[in-house]
């Protein structure tokens, strides 16, 4: 079980690795470009080589790319659509290219569609086109959503429709907090249990690669994407002493997502909570 964040590229992915280390990751997510849109910045051999280096002089034992939040799968006009399947494409050769264990993506909504059954056939066949000939060694992340506004990917069932319809060519990324407000308790040992438990029958352990590890200012089942630190919101510390002591968890890699301000105290807590 190692922990890490999501840390900052201010100058260049190659600075990354020492973002990551300076608030005490042990692992580290990022985003390879500006999240909100642009023109990427192109990772030429040097950059690569002088990121790969950092990691190792930082002793990262592994890395993440997210990919940017204006990704829609589920768009109802194609262009956006068509899009969303380049640029996570891009992303995912991208994070191949810095060696990243794995690229999450959130899907999108499927507002203005007939159905959400309809939307999700239409995220299923991106996925398909993403993967398409994609013979490189990071693995293609559905995260799951908190679940506002005819959001896809926000229950088990819809996640797993993706992996099998890709045949297992993809994995989870769970996130306590969406998992949370979508209506997957998390607050006692107990609680934990039952949801790996559905976990594990709809989708599988085998598929969960890695997990946003936030606290939750919102309610319970309150459908809505509102990170809090660690211990401080409504999951609180017995959650995460649970989520921390589950034994189906133990060899899972656990990334914060909460504000830089406060990362290392966080990052702190989840350590006591190992080591305790």
């Amino acid at each position: 079980m190692l922990f890490g964040a999501h840390v900052s590229i201010a100058g260049g992915v190659e600075n990354a690795p020492k973002n990551a280390a300076t608030v005490g990751c042990e692992i580290f997510q990022m985003f390879t470009r500006s999240p909100h849109g642009g023109t990427a910045a192109k990772l030429t051999p040097d950059i690569v080589k002088q990121f790969r280096e950092a990691c190792e002089n930082e002793k990262q034992a592994a890395w993440y790319v997210h990919a940017p939040y204006y990704i829609n799968l589920a768009s109802i006009n194609p262009l956006t659509r068509a899009s969303s399947i380049k640029v996570l494409r891009e992303e995912l050769e991208r994070a191949d290219a810095l060696g990243s264990r794995a690229m999450m993506t959130h899907i999108g909504s499927a507002k203005g569609n007939e159905s959400e059954e309809q939307a999700l056939q239409i995220v299923i066949e991106g996925v398909k086109k993403i993967l398409d000939g994609y013979n490189g060694t990071t693995t293609f992340l559905v995260e799951i959503a908190a679940g506002s506004g005819m959001i896809i990917g926000d229950t088990f069932e819809e996640l797993a429709a993706i992996i099998d319809a890709t045949k297992g060519q993809c994995g989870i990324c769970f996130d306590t907090q969406h998992a949370f407000g979508s209506g997957y308790d998390l607050r006692t040992r107990e609680n934990v249990k039952e949801t790996f438990d559905e976990f594990e029958k709809i989708i599988g352990l085998e598929r969960l690669f890695a997990s946003h590890c936030n606290d939750s200012k919102v309610p319970f089942a309150s459908h809505k994407d509102r990170h809090q630190h660690i211990g401080k919101g409504e999951i609180g510390l017995t959650g995460f002493r649970a989520l921390i002591g589950e034994p189906r968890l133990k060899d899972l890699h656990w990334l914060l997502e909460t504000v830089p301000d406060g990362q290392a105290n966080d990052l702190a807590t989840l350590k006591n909570l190992r080591n305790g």
